[in-house]
Protein backbone atom coordinates (compact mmCIF):
# COMPACT_ATOMS: atom_id res chain seq x y z
CA UNK A 1 0.00 0.00 0.00
CA UNK A 2 1.46 3.32 -0.59
CA UNK A 3 2.07 5.10 2.81
CA UNK A 4 -0.40 7.07 4.75
CA UNK A 5 0.52 10.15 6.49
CA UNK A 6 -1.71 12.55 9.20
CA UNK A 7 -3.10 15.87 7.45
CA UNK A 8 -0.89 17.89 10.46
CA UNK A 9 1.09 17.80 12.96
CA UNK A 10 -0.03 18.57 16.42
CA UNK A 11 1.06 21.57 18.48
CA UNK A 12 4.34 21.63 20.11
CA UNK A 13 4.34 21.64 23.39
CA UNK A 14 5.87 24.24 25.56
CA UNK A 15 9.41 23.93 26.91
CA UNK A 16 8.40 24.37 30.68
CA UNK A 17 4.45 22.71 30.03
CA UNK A 18 3.25 19.83 29.14
CA UNK A 19 0.44 19.82 26.16
CA UNK A 20 -1.79 22.02 23.95
CA UNK A 21 -0.63 25.71 25.19
CA UNK A 22 -4.23 26.19 24.86
CA UNK A 23 -5.68 23.84 27.50
CA UNK A 24 -3.31 25.46 29.76
CA UNK A 25 -5.88 27.54 31.65
CA UNK A 26 -4.26 27.92 35.49
CA UNK A 27 -6.26 27.03 38.81
CA UNK A 28 -9.63 28.89 38.58
CA UNK A 29 -10.16 31.58 41.45
CA UNK A 30 -12.27 28.71 43.19
CA UNK A 31 -10.05 26.09 42.88
CA UNK A 32 -6.93 28.48 43.94
CA UNK A 33 -8.69 29.21 47.00
CA UNK A 34 -8.86 25.39 48.32
CA UNK A 35 -6.11 24.63 47.45
CA UNK A 36 -4.96 27.30 49.87
CA UNK A 37 -6.54 26.20 52.66
CA UNK A 38 -4.06 22.89 52.36
CA UNK A 39 -0.76 24.17 50.65
CA UNK A 40 1.02 27.36 50.58
CA UNK A 41 0.26 29.62 47.92
CA UNK A 42 3.37 31.13 45.99
CA UNK A 43 3.28 32.25 42.49
CA UNK A 44 5.90 30.48 40.35
CA UNK A 45 6.69 32.52 36.64
CA UNK A 46 8.99 30.85 34.73
CA UNK A 47 12.31 32.81 33.88
CA UNK A 48 12.62 33.19 30.05
CA UNK A 49 15.60 35.58 30.26
CA UNK A 50 17.96 32.33 29.68
CA UNK A 51 19.44 31.91 26.71
CA UNK A 52 20.25 28.35 25.46
CA UNK A 53 23.87 27.47 25.14
CA UNK A 54 25.86 28.36 22.24
CA UNK A 55 26.24 24.89 19.93
CA UNK A 56 29.29 22.79 20.76
CA UNK A 57 30.16 21.46 17.21
CA UNK A 58 31.87 22.63 14.51
CA UNK A 59 30.83 24.65 11.39
CA UNK A 60 32.28 21.56 9.20
CA UNK A 61 30.46 19.21 11.35
CA UNK A 62 26.99 20.74 10.63
CA UNK A 63 27.59 20.90 7.20
CA UNK A 64 27.93 17.23 7.10
CA UNK A 65 24.67 16.68 8.55
CA UNK A 66 23.30 19.22 5.94
CA UNK A 67 25.00 16.85 3.49
CA UNK A 68 22.84 14.17 5.05
CA UNK A 69 19.30 15.29 5.93
CA UNK A 70 19.07 18.61 3.95
CA UNK A 71 19.99 22.36 5.36
CA UNK A 72 16.63 22.78 6.17
CA UNK A 73 16.86 19.60 8.83
CA UNK A 74 19.78 20.70 10.81
CA UNK A 75 18.07 23.23 13.09
CA UNK A 76 19.86 25.31 15.82
CA UNK A 77 17.21 27.30 16.17
CA UNK A 78 17.18 28.35 20.36
CA UNK A 79 13.56 27.48 20.70
CA UNK A 80 13.41 24.23 19.50
CA UNK A 81 17.04 23.06 21.01
CA UNK A 82 14.74 24.72 23.88
CA UNK A 83 11.92 22.95 23.70
CA UNK A 84 14.43 19.34 23.24
CA UNK A 85 15.83 19.91 26.31
CA UNK A 86 14.80 17.20 29.08
CA UNK A 87 11.40 15.62 29.05
CA UNK A 88 8.09 16.35 31.13
CA UNK A 89 8.65 15.12 34.80
CA UNK A 90 8.19 17.88 37.40
CA UNK A 91 11.89 17.78 38.17
CA UNK A 92 12.47 18.56 34.28
CA UNK A 93 10.41 21.49 34.21
CA UNK A 94 11.58 23.00 37.46
CA UNK A 95 14.98 22.99 35.74
CA UNK A 96 13.40 24.45 32.64
CA UNK A 97 11.54 27.16 34.75
CA UNK A 98 14.35 28.00 36.39
CA UNK A 99 16.05 28.83 33.78
CA UNK A 100 18.34 25.45 33.78
CA UNK A 101 19.17 24.89 29.99
CA UNK A 102 22.71 22.92 30.70
CA UNK A 103 21.07 19.95 29.17
CA UNK A 104 20.12 21.63 25.67
CA UNK A 105 21.06 19.55 22.59
CA UNK A 106 23.68 21.40 20.20
CA UNK A 107 21.21 20.48 17.26
CA UNK A 108 18.32 19.39 16.30
CA UNK A 109 18.41 16.73 12.99
CA UNK A 110 15.37 15.53 11.30
CA UNK A 111 15.60 12.76 9.53
CA UNK A 112 13.01 11.65 6.93
CA UNK A 113 13.52 7.80 6.67
CA UNK A 114 15.00 4.95 7.63
CA UNK A 115 18.12 5.39 5.31
CA UNK A 116 18.81 8.44 6.65
CA UNK A 117 18.68 7.41 10.23
CA UNK A 118 21.44 4.98 9.53
CA UNK A 119 23.95 7.57 7.57
CA UNK A 120 23.45 10.06 10.29
CA UNK A 121 24.65 7.64 12.90
CA UNK A 122 27.37 7.02 10.92
CA UNK A 123 28.39 9.99 10.62
CA UNK A 124 27.84 10.98 14.60
CA UNK A 125 30.17 7.57 15.50
CA UNK A 126 32.56 8.87 12.89
CA UNK A 127 32.25 12.13 14.64
CA UNK A 128 31.97 11.09 18.55
CA UNK A 129 28.24 13.16 18.36
CA UNK A 130 25.30 11.65 21.54
CA UNK A 131 22.58 10.60 19.74
CA UNK A 132 19.58 11.04 21.63
CA UNK A 133 16.36 9.87 19.56
CA UNK A 134 13.21 12.41 20.14
CA UNK A 135 9.47 11.48 19.83
CA UNK A 136 6.57 13.01 21.86
CA UNK A 137 9.46 14.47 24.78
CA UNK A 138 7.46 12.78 27.04
CA UNK A 139 9.81 10.80 29.03
CA UNK A 140 9.31 11.17 32.53
CA UNK A 141 12.70 9.81 34.28
CA UNK A 142 15.66 11.62 32.35
CA UNK A 143 15.49 9.14 29.45
CA UNK A 144 16.62 12.64 27.11
CA UNK A 145 19.50 13.73 29.10
CA UNK A 146 22.47 12.52 27.51
CA UNK A 147 26.15 12.37 29.32
CA UNK A 148 28.11 14.17 26.56
CA UNK A 149 31.89 13.72 28.25
CA UNK A 150 34.47 12.35 26.15
CA UNK A 151 31.82 13.34 23.01
CA UNK A 152 31.70 16.61 21.35
CA UNK A 153 28.30 17.46 21.04
CA UNK A 154 24.99 16.36 21.54
CA UNK A 155 22.21 15.89 18.81
CA UNK A 156 18.58 15.18 19.10
CA UNK A 157 17.00 12.95 16.76
CA UNK A 158 14.38 14.35 15.88
CA UNK A 159 12.10 11.45 13.85
CA UNK A 160 9.00 13.79 13.48
CA UNK A 161 9.26 13.55 9.72
CA UNK A 162 8.42 9.76 9.71
CA UNK A 163 5.09 9.82 10.78
CA UNK A 164 4.17 7.33 8.18
CA UNK A 165 1.67 3.93 8.38
CA UNK A 166 4.09 1.80 5.92
CA UNK A 167 1.90 -1.19 5.16
CA UNK A 168 -1.57 -2.59 6.42
CA UNK A 169 -2.29 -6.36 7.01
CA UNK A 170 -5.45 -6.86 7.73
CA UNK A 171 -5.30 -10.55 7.18
CA UNK A 172 -2.90 -11.08 9.74
CA UNK A 173 -4.19 -8.05 11.40
CA UNK A 174 -0.85 -5.61 11.52
CA UNK A 175 0.11 -2.47 10.91
CA UNK A 176 3.78 -1.54 10.29
CA UNK A 177 4.45 2.25 11.60
CA UNK A 178 7.14 4.79 11.60
CA UNK A 179 8.25 6.06 14.68
CA UNK A 180 7.40 9.61 14.92
CA UNK A 181 3.52 8.75 15.03
CA UNK A 182 2.03 10.05 17.50
CA UNK A 183 -0.73 8.23 19.54
CA UNK A 184 -3.99 9.87 17.88
CA UNK A 185 -2.04 9.97 14.54
CA UNK A 186 -1.67 6.73 14.94
CA UNK A 187 -5.47 5.65 16.05
CA UNK A 188 -6.66 8.44 13.65
CA UNK A 189 -4.95 6.16 10.47
CA UNK A 190 -6.54 2.65 11.16
CA UNK A 191 -10.02 4.38 11.97
CA UNK A 192 -9.96 4.99 8.55
CA UNK A 193 -9.94 1.06 8.12
CA UNK A 194 -12.25 0.69 10.94
CA UNK A 195 -9.00 -0.52 13.18
CA UNK A 196 -7.64 0.65 16.09
CA UNK A 197 -4.05 -0.20 18.35
CA UNK A 198 -5.94 0.39 21.53
CA UNK A 199 -2.49 1.60 23.36
CA UNK A 200 -3.72 4.75 25.69
CA UNK A 201 -1.31 5.78 28.18
CA UNK A 202 -1.54 9.49 29.94
CA UNK A 203 0.81 10.51 27.63
CA UNK A 204 -1.08 9.54 24.27
CA UNK A 205 -1.39 12.89 23.22
CA UNK A 206 1.68 13.61 22.45
CA UNK A 207 3.51 10.25 22.92
CA UNK A 208 4.77 8.46 19.96
CA UNK A 209 4.78 4.40 18.27
CA UNK A 210 8.68 4.87 18.92
CA UNK A 211 8.89 5.89 22.03
CA UNK A 212 5.88 3.47 23.07
CA UNK A 213 8.56 0.83 21.97
CA UNK A 214 11.66 2.13 23.38
CA UNK A 215 10.15 2.69 26.67
CA UNK A 216 7.78 -0.82 26.96
CA UNK A 217 4.96 1.42 27.64
CA UNK A 218 1.27 0.46 29.33
CA UNK A 219 -1.72 1.70 28.46
CA UNK A 220 -4.81 2.35 30.49
CA UNK A 221 -6.68 -0.23 28.61
CA UNK A 222 -3.98 -2.51 29.24
CA UNK A 223 -6.39 -5.07 30.91
CA UNK A 224 -8.11 -5.65 27.94
CA UNK A 225 -5.68 -4.88 25.41
CA UNK A 226 -2.33 -5.75 27.06
CA UNK A 227 0.72 -3.35 27.08
CA UNK A 228 2.74 -1.96 24.14
CA UNK A 229 5.64 -4.87 23.68
CA UNK A 230 2.84 -7.56 24.04
CA UNK A 231 1.05 -5.62 20.43
CA UNK A 232 4.73 -5.41 18.89
CA UNK A 233 5.51 -8.21 16.55
CA UNK A 234 8.06 -6.98 14.09
CA UNK A 235 10.72 -4.04 14.62
CA UNK A 236 13.55 -2.19 12.50
CA UNK A 237 16.14 -0.92 14.10
CA UNK A 238 19.23 0.99 13.24
CA UNK A 239 22.22 0.71 14.90
CA UNK A 240 25.94 2.35 14.07
CA UNK A 241 27.02 -1.06 12.97
CA UNK A 242 24.07 -1.82 11.01
CA UNK A 243 20.76 -2.77 10.51
CA UNK A 244 18.88 -5.30 12.98
CA UNK A 245 15.24 -6.65 11.24
CA UNK A 246 13.62 -8.84 13.49
CA UNK A 247 10.15 -10.64 13.91
CA UNK A 248 9.72 -12.39 11.03
CA UNK A 249 6.91 -14.71 12.36
CA UNK A 250 4.68 -14.07 15.38
CA UNK A 251 6.13 -16.76 17.58
CA UNK A 252 9.49 -19.30 17.00
CA UNK A 253 12.13 -20.94 18.90
CA UNK A 254 14.96 -19.42 17.14
CA UNK A 255 16.76 -18.40 20.59
CA UNK A 256 16.39 -15.66 22.75
CA UNK A 257 14.02 -12.95 21.33
CA UNK A 258 16.14 -9.84 20.33
CA UNK A 259 13.06 -7.62 20.01
CA UNK A 260 13.22 -7.78 23.59
CA UNK A 261 16.76 -6.24 23.54
CA UNK A 262 15.19 -3.37 21.65
CA UNK A 263 11.32 -3.12 23.21
CA UNK A 264 12.72 -1.31 26.70
CA UNK A 265 16.29 0.02 25.70
CA UNK A 266 16.08 3.61 25.29
CA UNK A 267 17.35 4.77 22.62
CA UNK A 268 20.44 2.75 24.01
CA UNK A 269 20.83 0.15 21.82
CA UNK A 270 19.44 1.43 18.34
CA UNK A 271 16.86 4.04 16.85
CA UNK A 272 13.84 2.04 16.23
CA UNK A 273 12.60 2.89 12.51
CA UNK A 274 9.86 0.75 11.96
CA UNK A 275 7.30 -1.00 14.39
CA UNK A 276 4.73 -3.73 12.77
CA UNK A 277 1.84 -3.90 15.37
CA UNK A 278 -0.66 -6.01 16.39
CA UNK A 279 -4.25 -3.97 15.40
CA UNK A 280 -8.09 -5.14 16.17
CA UNK A 281 -11.03 -4.13 14.92
CA UNK A 282 -12.79 -0.55 16.13
CA UNK A 283 -15.63 -1.09 19.29
CA UNK A 284 -18.71 -0.53 18.84
CA UNK A 285 -19.50 -0.22 22.02
CA UNK A 286 -17.69 1.45 25.72
CA UNK A 287 -18.79 1.68 28.51
CA UNK A 288 -17.21 2.59 31.73
CA UNK A 289 -18.63 2.48 35.65
CA UNK A 290 -17.82 3.45 39.01
CA UNK A 291 -18.25 0.43 42.19
CA UNK A 292 -17.26 1.34 45.53
CA UNK A 293 -14.97 -1.02 48.18
CA UNK A 294 -14.95 -0.69 51.57
CA UNK A 295 -10.66 -0.95 51.41
CA UNK A 296 -7.60 -0.54 48.92
CA UNK A 297 -7.05 -4.58 50.24
CA UNK A 298 -10.83 -5.62 49.05
CA UNK A 299 -10.70 -3.76 45.92
CA UNK A 300 -7.12 -5.34 45.58
CA UNK A 301 -8.43 -8.94 46.65
CA UNK A 302 -11.26 -8.13 43.90
CA UNK A 303 -9.06 -7.22 40.92
CA UNK A 304 -6.83 -10.65 41.90
CA UNK A 305 -9.57 -12.49 41.54
CA UNK A 306 -11.10 -10.82 38.70
CA UNK A 307 -7.31 -11.84 37.05
CA UNK A 308 -6.63 -15.04 38.10
CA UNK A 309 -10.09 -15.76 36.97
CA UNK A 310 -9.68 -14.86 33.12
CA UNK A 311 -12.15 -11.95 33.59
CA UNK A 312 -10.61 -9.07 33.63
CA UNK A 313 -12.17 -6.03 31.20
CA UNK A 314 -10.99 -3.72 29.14
CA UNK A 315 -10.39 -0.90 31.81
CA UNK A 316 -9.85 -1.60 35.58
CA UNK A 317 -8.10 0.63 38.06
CA UNK A 318 -8.63 1.33 41.81
CA UNK A 319 -7.79 4.48 43.95
CA UNK A 320 -6.67 4.38 47.45
CA UNK A 321 -8.79 6.16 49.89
CA UNK A 322 -6.76 9.06 49.83
CA UNK A 323 -7.06 8.99 45.78
CA UNK A 324 -10.54 8.82 45.79
CA UNK A 325 -11.68 11.31 48.44
CA UNK A 326 -8.69 13.75 46.88
CA UNK A 327 -10.60 12.99 42.99
CA UNK A 328 -14.27 12.78 43.72
CA UNK A 329 -16.02 16.09 43.54
CA UNK A 330 -18.81 14.21 45.75
CA UNK A 331 -17.01 11.62 47.99
CA UNK A 332 -20.52 11.28 49.90
CA UNK A 333 -21.67 9.71 46.62
CA UNK A 334 -19.86 6.74 47.17
CA UNK A 335 -20.48 6.05 51.00
CA UNK A 336 -21.23 8.43 52.90
CA UNK A 337 -19.41 11.71 54.88
CA UNK A 338 -16.11 10.32 56.06
CA UNK A 339 -16.41 6.95 54.80
CA UNK A 340 -15.80 7.40 51.05
CA UNK A 341 -13.68 3.87 50.90
CA UNK A 342 -12.01 3.28 47.41
CA UNK A 343 -13.10 3.76 43.93
CA UNK A 344 -12.56 1.12 41.17
CA UNK A 345 -13.04 2.53 37.66
CA UNK A 346 -14.29 -0.74 35.24
CA UNK A 347 -14.38 -0.03 31.21
CA UNK A 348 -15.36 -2.60 29.09
CA UNK A 349 -15.19 -2.39 25.01
CA UNK A 350 -16.16 -4.57 22.20
CA UNK A 351 -19.10 -5.86 20.37
CA UNK A 352 -22.36 -5.17 21.73
CA UNK A 353 -22.84 -8.64 22.15
CA UNK A 354 -19.06 -9.54 23.91
CA UNK A 355 -19.43 -6.14 26.10
CA UNK A 356 -22.77 -7.56 27.51
CA UNK A 357 -21.01 -10.75 28.25
CA UNK A 358 -18.50 -9.55 29.96
CA UNK A 359 -19.95 -6.91 31.95
CA UNK A 360 -22.77 -9.64 33.00
CA UNK A 361 -20.08 -12.20 34.12
CA UNK A 362 -17.98 -8.83 35.86
CA UNK A 363 -20.93 -7.78 37.80
CA UNK A 364 -21.72 -11.05 38.78
CA UNK A 365 -18.26 -11.50 40.09
CA UNK A 366 -17.51 -7.87 41.65
CA UNK A 367 -21.17 -8.41 43.58
CA UNK A 368 -20.03 -11.63 44.97
CA UNK A 369 -16.84 -10.27 46.65
CA UNK A 370 -18.53 -7.26 48.41
CA UNK A 371 -17.97 -4.27 45.55
CA UNK A 372 -20.88 -1.87 45.47
CA UNK A 373 -21.91 -0.45 41.97
CA UNK A 374 -22.21 3.42 41.69
CA UNK A 375 -23.39 3.62 38.02
CA UNK A 376 -22.09 4.79 34.84
CA UNK A 377 -20.90 8.71 36.38
CA UNK A 378 -17.73 7.96 38.20
CA UNK A 379 -16.61 5.82 34.68
CA UNK A 380 -17.53 8.35 31.99
CA UNK A 381 -15.94 11.68 34.64
CA UNK A 382 -12.38 9.12 34.53
CA UNK A 383 -13.20 8.77 30.63
CA UNK A 384 -13.74 12.31 29.87
CA UNK A 385 -10.68 13.58 31.86
CA UNK A 386 -8.18 10.62 31.43
CA UNK A 387 -5.51 12.61 29.66
CA UNK A 388 -5.95 15.57 31.90
CA UNK A 389 -3.68 15.00 34.94
CA UNK A 390 -0.32 16.77 33.86
CA UNK A 391 -2.16 20.07 32.87
CA UNK A 392 -3.41 19.90 36.66
CA UNK A 393 -0.05 19.24 37.69
CA UNK A 394 1.26 21.76 35.80
CA UNK A 395 -1.16 24.33 37.62
CA UNK A 396 -0.38 23.56 40.95
CA UNK A 397 3.03 23.85 39.89
CA UNK A 398 2.37 27.70 39.25
CA UNK A 399 1.42 27.98 42.49
CA UNK A 400 4.04 26.48 44.70
CA UNK A 401 3.03 23.83 45.18
CA UNK A 402 4.98 20.39 44.18
CA UNK A 403 3.12 17.18 42.60
CA UNK A 404 4.94 14.15 41.37
CA UNK A 405 4.26 10.64 40.51
CA UNK A 406 6.47 7.46 40.50
CA UNK A 407 5.21 3.77 39.93
CA UNK A 408 6.28 0.02 40.94
CA UNK A 409 5.25 -3.36 40.41
CA UNK A 410 5.35 -6.67 42.24
CA UNK A 411 3.43 -10.22 42.77
CA UNK A 412 -0.26 -9.92 44.67
CA UNK A 413 1.39 -11.63 47.61
CA UNK A 414 3.69 -8.10 47.72
CA UNK A 415 1.57 -5.89 47.36
CA UNK A 416 0.20 -4.79 50.73
CA UNK A 417 4.17 -4.42 51.94
CA UNK A 418 5.01 -2.50 49.01
CA UNK A 419 2.30 -0.28 49.09
CA UNK A 420 3.36 0.40 53.11
CA UNK A 421 7.14 0.77 52.13
CA UNK A 422 6.70 3.35 49.75
CA UNK A 423 3.76 5.04 50.62
CA UNK A 424 5.67 5.46 54.53
CA UNK A 425 8.88 6.32 52.66
CA UNK A 426 7.28 9.32 50.97
CA UNK A 427 5.34 10.50 54.23
CA UNK A 428 7.90 10.36 56.05
CA UNK A 429 10.26 12.42 53.77
CA UNK A 430 7.79 14.84 52.89
CA UNK A 431 6.63 15.77 55.97
CA UNK A 432 3.28 16.07 57.51
CA UNK A 433 1.97 18.39 55.43
CA UNK A 434 2.43 16.26 52.05
CA UNK A 435 -0.36 13.91 50.49
CA UNK A 436 0.20 10.71 49.21
CA UNK A 437 -2.10 9.46 47.09
CA UNK A 438 -2.21 5.56 45.07
CA UNK A 439 -3.77 3.57 42.70
CA UNK A 440 -3.36 -0.13 41.45
CA UNK A 441 -2.80 0.80 37.20
CA UNK A 442 -2.24 -2.46 35.82
CA UNK A 443 -3.11 -5.63 36.27
CA UNK A 444 -1.75 -9.18 35.69
CA UNK A 445 -2.78 -12.89 37.01
CA UNK A 446 0.17 -13.18 39.27
CA UNK A 447 0.63 -9.31 40.04
CA UNK A 448 -0.19 -5.26 40.02
CA UNK A 449 1.28 -1.57 39.22
CA UNK A 450 0.73 0.39 41.89
CA UNK A 451 0.76 4.29 40.49
CA UNK A 452 1.80 6.68 43.78
CA UNK A 453 1.43 10.56 43.24
CA UNK A 454 2.95 12.95 45.87
CA UNK A 455 1.52 16.51 45.97
CA UNK A 456 3.38 18.85 48.42
CA UNK A 457 5.00 22.34 49.70
CA UNK A 458 7.61 23.31 47.15
CA UNK A 459 9.06 25.30 48.87
CA UNK A 460 12.16 27.77 47.98
CA UNK A 461 13.70 25.00 46.49
CA UNK A 462 11.03 22.15 45.39
CA UNK A 463 13.45 19.87 43.83
CA UNK A 464 15.39 19.62 47.02
CA UNK A 465 12.16 18.71 48.35
CA UNK A 466 11.27 16.12 46.10
CA UNK A 467 14.98 14.35 45.18
CA UNK A 468 15.48 12.99 48.57
CA UNK A 469 11.69 12.12 48.84
CA UNK A 470 12.02 10.11 44.91
CA UNK A 471 15.23 8.30 46.22
CA UNK A 472 13.93 7.22 49.40
CA UNK A 473 10.92 5.43 47.47
CA UNK A 474 13.03 4.34 45.06
CA UNK A 475 14.83 2.76 47.82
CA UNK A 476 11.60 1.40 49.55
CA UNK A 477 10.95 -0.36 46.10
CA UNK A 478 14.42 -1.93 46.05
CA UNK A 479 14.03 -3.49 49.75
CA UNK A 480 10.59 -4.66 49.33
CA UNK A 481 11.82 -6.73 46.21
CA UNK A 482 9.63 -4.82 43.21
CA UNK A 483 10.59 -3.43 39.84
CA UNK A 484 11.90 0.20 39.84
CA UNK A 485 10.09 0.68 37.06
CA UNK A 486 6.98 -0.75 35.19
CA UNK A 487 5.80 1.65 32.86
CA UNK A 488 7.76 4.59 33.00
CA UNK A 489 11.49 3.46 32.12
CA UNK A 490 14.82 3.38 33.56
CA UNK A 491 16.24 6.77 31.86
CA UNK A 492 18.84 8.39 34.39
CA UNK A 493 16.61 8.37 37.21
CA UNK A 494 16.38 4.96 37.86
CA UNK A 495 19.62 3.94 36.47
CA UNK A 496 21.03 3.80 40.04
CA UNK A 497 18.94 0.76 42.00
CA UNK A 498 18.71 -0.84 38.21
CA UNK A 499 21.47 -3.41 38.73
CA UNK A 500 20.25 -4.19 42.35
CA UNK A 501 17.03 -5.84 40.37
CA UNK A 502 18.95 -7.33 37.55
CA UNK A 503 21.60 -8.69 39.54
CA UNK A 504 25.25 -7.98 38.18
CA UNK A 505 25.44 -10.59 35.31
CA UNK A 506 22.16 -8.89 34.20
CA UNK A 507 24.09 -5.82 33.86
CA UNK A 508 26.96 -7.53 32.49
CA UNK A 509 24.79 -8.64 30.03
CA UNK A 510 23.42 -5.03 28.62
CA UNK A 511 27.00 -3.70 28.79
CA UNK A 512 28.19 -6.08 26.36
CA UNK A 513 24.98 -5.79 24.15
CA UNK A 514 25.75 -2.08 24.47
CA UNK A 515 29.00 -2.45 23.23
CA UNK A 516 28.31 -4.73 20.19
CA UNK A 517 25.76 -2.53 18.72
CA UNK A 518 27.33 0.79 19.82
CA UNK A 519 30.73 0.73 20.09
CA UNK A 520 31.72 4.20 19.73
CA UNK A 521 28.97 4.93 22.69
CA UNK A 522 27.21 7.53 20.83
CA UNK A 523 23.15 6.37 21.69
CA UNK A 524 21.87 8.05 24.32
CA UNK A 525 25.24 7.59 26.61
CA UNK A 526 24.06 7.64 30.29
CA UNK A 527 21.00 6.41 30.12
CA UNK A 528 20.08 2.95 31.55
CA UNK A 529 22.96 0.84 31.45
CA UNK A 530 24.68 0.16 34.85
Amino acid sequence: MTTERPAALQPEMPATRWGDPAHATGLPEGVRDLVGLVFPIQDTPARSDVAVPASRLSADQLDGLRALVGEANVVLDDGLRRQRTRGKSTPDLLRQRAGDLGDAPDVVVRPGGHDEVVAVLAYAAEQRIAVVPFGGGTAVTGGLVADPAGLTGVLSLDLGRMRGLLALDPVSSTATFEPGLRGPEAEALLAQHGLMLGHFPQSFEYATIGGFAATRSSGQSSAGYGRFDAMVVALRVATPVGDVRLGASPANASGPDLRELFLGSEGAFGVITEVTVRVRPLPEVKEYEGWRWESFAAGADAIRALAQSDLLPTVIRLSDENETAINLADPESIGGEGNAGCLMIVGYEGTPAAVAAKKSAVTAALTDLGGAPQGSGPGEAWAHGRFNAPYLRDSLLDVGVLVETLETVTFWSNRENLYTRVKSALQETLGEGAMVLCHISHVYATGCSLYFTVAAPGGADPLATWLPAKAAACEAIVAAGASITHHHAVGTDHKPYLAAEIGTVGASVLRAVKQAVDPAGILNPGVLIP
